[in-house]
């Protein structure tokens, strides 16, 4: 397992060592230790969440506030997305910035999205499966979120935006400014 640095602060996107032979392929996905020792992190996830969508599917940008923010490891089972996340957290060097990266379930990479960012996908793939470890339990009184066009973000979701099948919560979802006035 390799951990490598994204321009966002505190955040990783994980490699596991895949080990292949004739009968297909087996990685170890997740091991406390390991993970530790490559990141310096020792969250302790209490949560899996799954979530099943179709092509154009986009979810988010989705994040917990206050002491309910949520650290995640995030990862396709099955399928392609363009993850995205945002650091949300003031006085972070990297407050405001997005990073995006492809994850499939060709390259089974992993990203660490830490407290006090906001995450989403779309799928990109005829279905994904998308797997969620995270190390707060889901608690409804503090999800939040902001809309995925935000113009403030500028995120490139490099998709055609009326093909887009997104959540009438998703499409409610208040503008960075609103959140962080």
């Amino acid at each position: 397992m390799q951990a490598e640095q994204t321009p966002l602060k505190d955040c990783f996107l994980i490699k596991p060592s895949i080990f292949t032979d004739k009968r297909g392929i087996f990685l170890e996905s997740y091991n406390r230790k390991k993970f530790a020792e490559i990141t310096g992190i020792e969250d302790e996830f209490v949560q899996d969440n799954q979530s099943v969508s179709k092509f154009g599917v986009l979810r988010g940008i989705h994040f917990q506030t206050g002491e309910f923010a949520q650290a995640k490891i995030v990862r396709v089972i099955h399928g392609k997305v363009l993850d995205v996340v945002v650091d949300l957290r003031p006085g972070s060097q990297t407050f405001q910035k997005t990073y995006s990266v492809v994850l499939d379930d060709q390259n089974l990479h992993q990203l660490y999205v830490p407290k006090g960012f906001g995450h989403g996908f779309l799928t990109l793939s005829e279905t994904s499966v998308f797997a969620y470890k995270c190390d707060k339990y889901y608690t409804p009184g503090a999800e939040s979120g902001i809309i995925y066009n935000d113009p403030n973000l500028n995120i490139q979701w490099n998709f055609p935006e009326e093909k887009m099948i997104i959540s009438d919560k998703d499409m409610q979802q208040p503008t960075f400014k609103e959140q962080f006035k």
